[in-house]
């Protein structure tokens, strides 16, 4: 039970804190409806209507009393108008049972006081016409009809009162609404400036709100900051040791190519080649995506560019399904180095890889699969631990990796609100790469 109510609740703050709001007003309304309304009002109801029925009684009295027919009729006609009542003396088309609508709650105290103050009555006819009452009564002569105004027999104002507290709720909920949208939205913008950030967007952003929401924005504000210098320590740090290695590889380089060629000079050759291959995946993984400019970006044209680079360096890569559309703000050059990385390593174990695009309202899908060995599935999460090396069998840098290549795209996912899911491709036998993005 208590789960199925949370299902139909509302899930944003601001929507509970609607729900707070407008719950209490309609239970003070319910409230006041039945206690003041029901109570009061048909109180004064059955008052009103013992006085009129004094009135009826006194007619029934000078009924009683006339000896004919006609002496009754003339007597009723005195005091009739006198007493604002419209009688008719015998009333063939009297009715013998009470009508009125189910929901004209005074109605039903009208007739039951009238039957407790008024002898003989035979009906109460509250359908004539809406402002008229009209009763049945027996007396020696016959069934006689008295017809009145409905506003001497009930209170006119529970409508008003209903109206008023009507207007009065909806006043109350729109200025509540109007307080609640202005403390909650500096909780959204928080909300926006978090989640842009996770996405690798830098929102401006500026603490407002209560004393608490702000000391929350300006946690927020110094976070960010000390990821971002952290970041751009980082990076700094090894873009210079990166380019001081550089420098006596190069030199190296140069002198070897100096050498006379043998199988040694050959092998030195490969050594340096390895050790610049290194310093560049460090320098990668160091740097990430922080220092690109996010921009709106085709992810069906970036996904064919960088199948059309890879087949035209000799790759067998083909281009699958390209589902779905629409420009998406990201980082194209971080996303392209993270499926390069995700082609090369298919390419290395298997003999065919394929990428594939599936785009929808929230997420971009970049899928790509090959025909290799793929890796057991309780060593995919340590595929994507930083220097974590596999078994032989599927290391997804081997041939002079250090383990960062599912890192690297990985991280750029993870900086674009999305993911890096490995898995086993049905189509092709081999492993699964889906890089997630979110729109």
């Amino acid at each position: 039970m208590s789960l199925r109510l949370k299902s139909i609740l509302p899930r944003s703050l601001f929507g509970r804190a609607a729900l707070i709001l407008i719950v209490p007003i309609i239970t003070i309304q319910l409230v006041v409806s039945l206690n003041f309304i029901q109570r009061h009002f048909e109180g004064v109801t059955r008052q009103m209507t013992r006085a009129v029925s004094i009135e009826i009684r006194h007619l029934q009295d000078r009924v009683a009393t006339q000896a004919s027919l006609a002496d009754a009729q003339r007597s009723l006609a005195e005091v009739a108008g006198g007493l604002e009542l419209v009688v008719v003396l015998p009333d063939p088309d009297a009715d013998d049972q009470d009508r009125r609508d189910f929901w004209d709650l005074s109605g039903g105290a009208v007739i039951t006081s009238f039957r407790e103050a008024v002898p003989g009555l035979r009906s109460v006819h509250l359908l004539t016409e809406p402002s008229r009452v009209r009763l049945g009564i027996d007396t020696r002569y016959g069934v006689m009809s008295v017809e009145l105004n409905r506003s001497r027999v009930s209170a006119s104002n529970p409508h008003q009162l209903l109206v008023v507290m009507v207007f009065a709720s909806a006043l109350i909920t729109l200025i509540s609404y109007a307080f609640l949208r202005n403390q909650l939205s500096p909780i959204t913008r928080l909300a926006e400036a978090a989640e842009a950030f996770g996405k690798g967007r830098n929102l401006p952003y500026r603490p407002r709100g209560a004393i608490e929401v702000r000391a929350a924005g300006n946690a927020f504000i110094e976070m960010r900051a000390r990821i971002e210098r952290q970041i751009e320590q980082r990076t700094l740090l090894l873009s210079g040791v990166s380019h001081d290695l550089r420098t006596p590889m190069t030199r190296l380089r140069l002198g070897l190519s100096l050498m006379p060629e043998d199988a040694d000079q050959q092998a030195m050759l490969q050594d340096v080649a390895q050790m610049e291959r290194l310093v560049d995946e460090f320098l990668a993984f160091a740097r990430g995506d922080a220092m690109e400019t996010p921009e709106m970006t085709d992810p069906g044209l970036l996904v064919k560019l960088v199948v059309d680079n890879a087949s035209r360096a000799g790759q067998a890569v083909s281009l699958g399904r390209i589902e779905g559309g629409g420009n998406v703000r990201l980082r194209p050059q971080a996303v392209q180095r993270a499926l390069e990385n995700l082609i090369g390593n298919g390419v290395r174990y298997g003999s065919r890889v394929r990428v594939s695009l599936t785009a929808s309202e929230r997420t971009v899908r970049m899928i790509v699969e090959d025909d290799g060995p793929g890796i057991p599935k309780e060593q995919r999460e340590d595929a994507l631990i930083p220097f974590k090396r596999l078994d032989v069998a599927r290391d997804p840098n081997r041939g002079g990796g250090v383990g960062l290549g599912l890192s690297i795209a990985a991280d750029v996912a993870r900086s674009h609100g999305g993911a890096l899911k490995l898995g086993h491709s049905d189509a092709m036998g081999g492993l699964r790469a889906e890089f997630v993005i979110a729109r």
